[in-house]
């Protein structure tokens, strides 16, 4: 999508969005991994279910969510009374795509005795399809409340997946997906940044790949991760995911050292999320102005996606059993 703020810049345009986020009655979310100046502006920063959780608590009539589309889509299905606009429609992200529906359904169907436990970056359509969705920060809890002898698909992520039944002693069934940013780390390179900085520690993401989550000291969610860095020893952090989480890190910590995980040519440049860096000021100024690029979900879908939502919000908070469950979707 091309879109042109005419002769808005700078402090204009900041003031535009403004004007237009208090005459919507709208909300700003930015995820972790979208460029610092969305992440000043917006009403939250935060992980991806998280922000629709905060928008879902607010009065506003119109969600701007500064994130990928499956974010965008999520908190639709939160909010279904507001209008939820993404700045460029095209912000997708690999896990989406790595799982189209017509196939993940057709691999639940060949696993009949199987539960699907699925990640929360997958599209509208996998959420209907699956019996779970799970967090980065919420799996291992989901996990340990079901029984032992469950069988389980995870998806879309193999990396997130094979982290999990690493930990946890779980057999699943791995679909076989991954984020192209966290699995552009280098190990070399990491190793040879870690004897740069000897002693200092490595927080990772558990989408990046087994080889770089066996040197971290920290395994967690984004929003894990920036809290690892608000207690950890010492007063410099290596962080594998996506480096634009480090911009609310100088926010928080301005005293620490933060240094991105490198990529394959020595810098962190390439794990730079091509889908979040779509989104930019101007594209937000017009989808406030305009109320568009829209989320617009099919009622019946949107309340079969909202059923695997609630039950990882459920088991989350420990209001619902291991007998809850069956073996197949209901």
């Amino acid at each position: 999508m091309s879109v042109h703020s005419g002769i808005l810049s700078g402090a204009d345009l900041r003031e535009e969005i403004n004007r237009l986020r208090k005459e919507r009655n709208a909300v700003i979310l930015a995820h972790y991994y979208q460029r610092p100046e969305l992440q000043d502006i917006a009403d939250f920063v935060g992980d991806s279910l998280e922000l629709s959780r905060k928008a879902q608590a607010t009065d506003a009539d119109v969600i701007a969510f500064c994130g990928v589309k499956f974010m965008a889509d999520t908190a639709k299905i939160l909010s279904p009374e507001k209008i939820v606009v993404l700045p460029d429609l095209d912000a997708g992200c690999s896990l989406e795509d790595s799982c189209p529906p017509d196939k993940f359904k057709a691999f639940r169907d060949a696993h009949p005795d199987h539960i699907a436990l699925t990640y929360i970056n997958c599209s509208t359509e996998v959420k209907a399809l699956s019996d779970i969705i799970v967090t980065s920060s919420s799996a291992e809890t989901i996990l340990a409340g079901l029984p032992k002898d469950q069988k389980i698909i995870f998806g879309p992520d193999k990396h997130l997946g094979g982290y999990l039944a690493r930990k946890t002693g779980r057999d699943m069934l791995l679909w076989p997906g991954v984020c192209i940013v966290h699995e552009a780390f280098s190990e070399t390179e990491l190793v040879k940044l870690k004897a740069q900085y000897p002693g200092t520690p490595v927080a990772a993401h558990p989408e990046c790949p087994a080889h770089i989550i066996e040197h971290a000291d920290y395994v967690g969610s984004t929003s894990g991760i920036l809290n690892y860095a608000k207690t950890m020893p010492g007063d410099t952090l290596i962080v594998a995911t996506e480096p634009h989480i480090i911009h609310q890190m100088e926010l928080a910590m301005p005293d620490k050292t933060f240094i991105g995980a490198p990529g394959a040519d020595g810098n962190c440049n390439c794990n730079i999320c091509p889908y979040m860096a779509l989104n930019t000021m101007e594209k937000l100024y017009v989808a406030l102005r305009d109320l568009e690029p829209r989320i617009e979900i099919e009622e019946g879908l949107r309340l079969a996606a909202k059923k695997s939502l609630d039950r990882m919000l459920d088991m989350a908070s420990g209001t619902v059993g291991q007998g809850d469950l069956g073996a197949r979707r209901g």
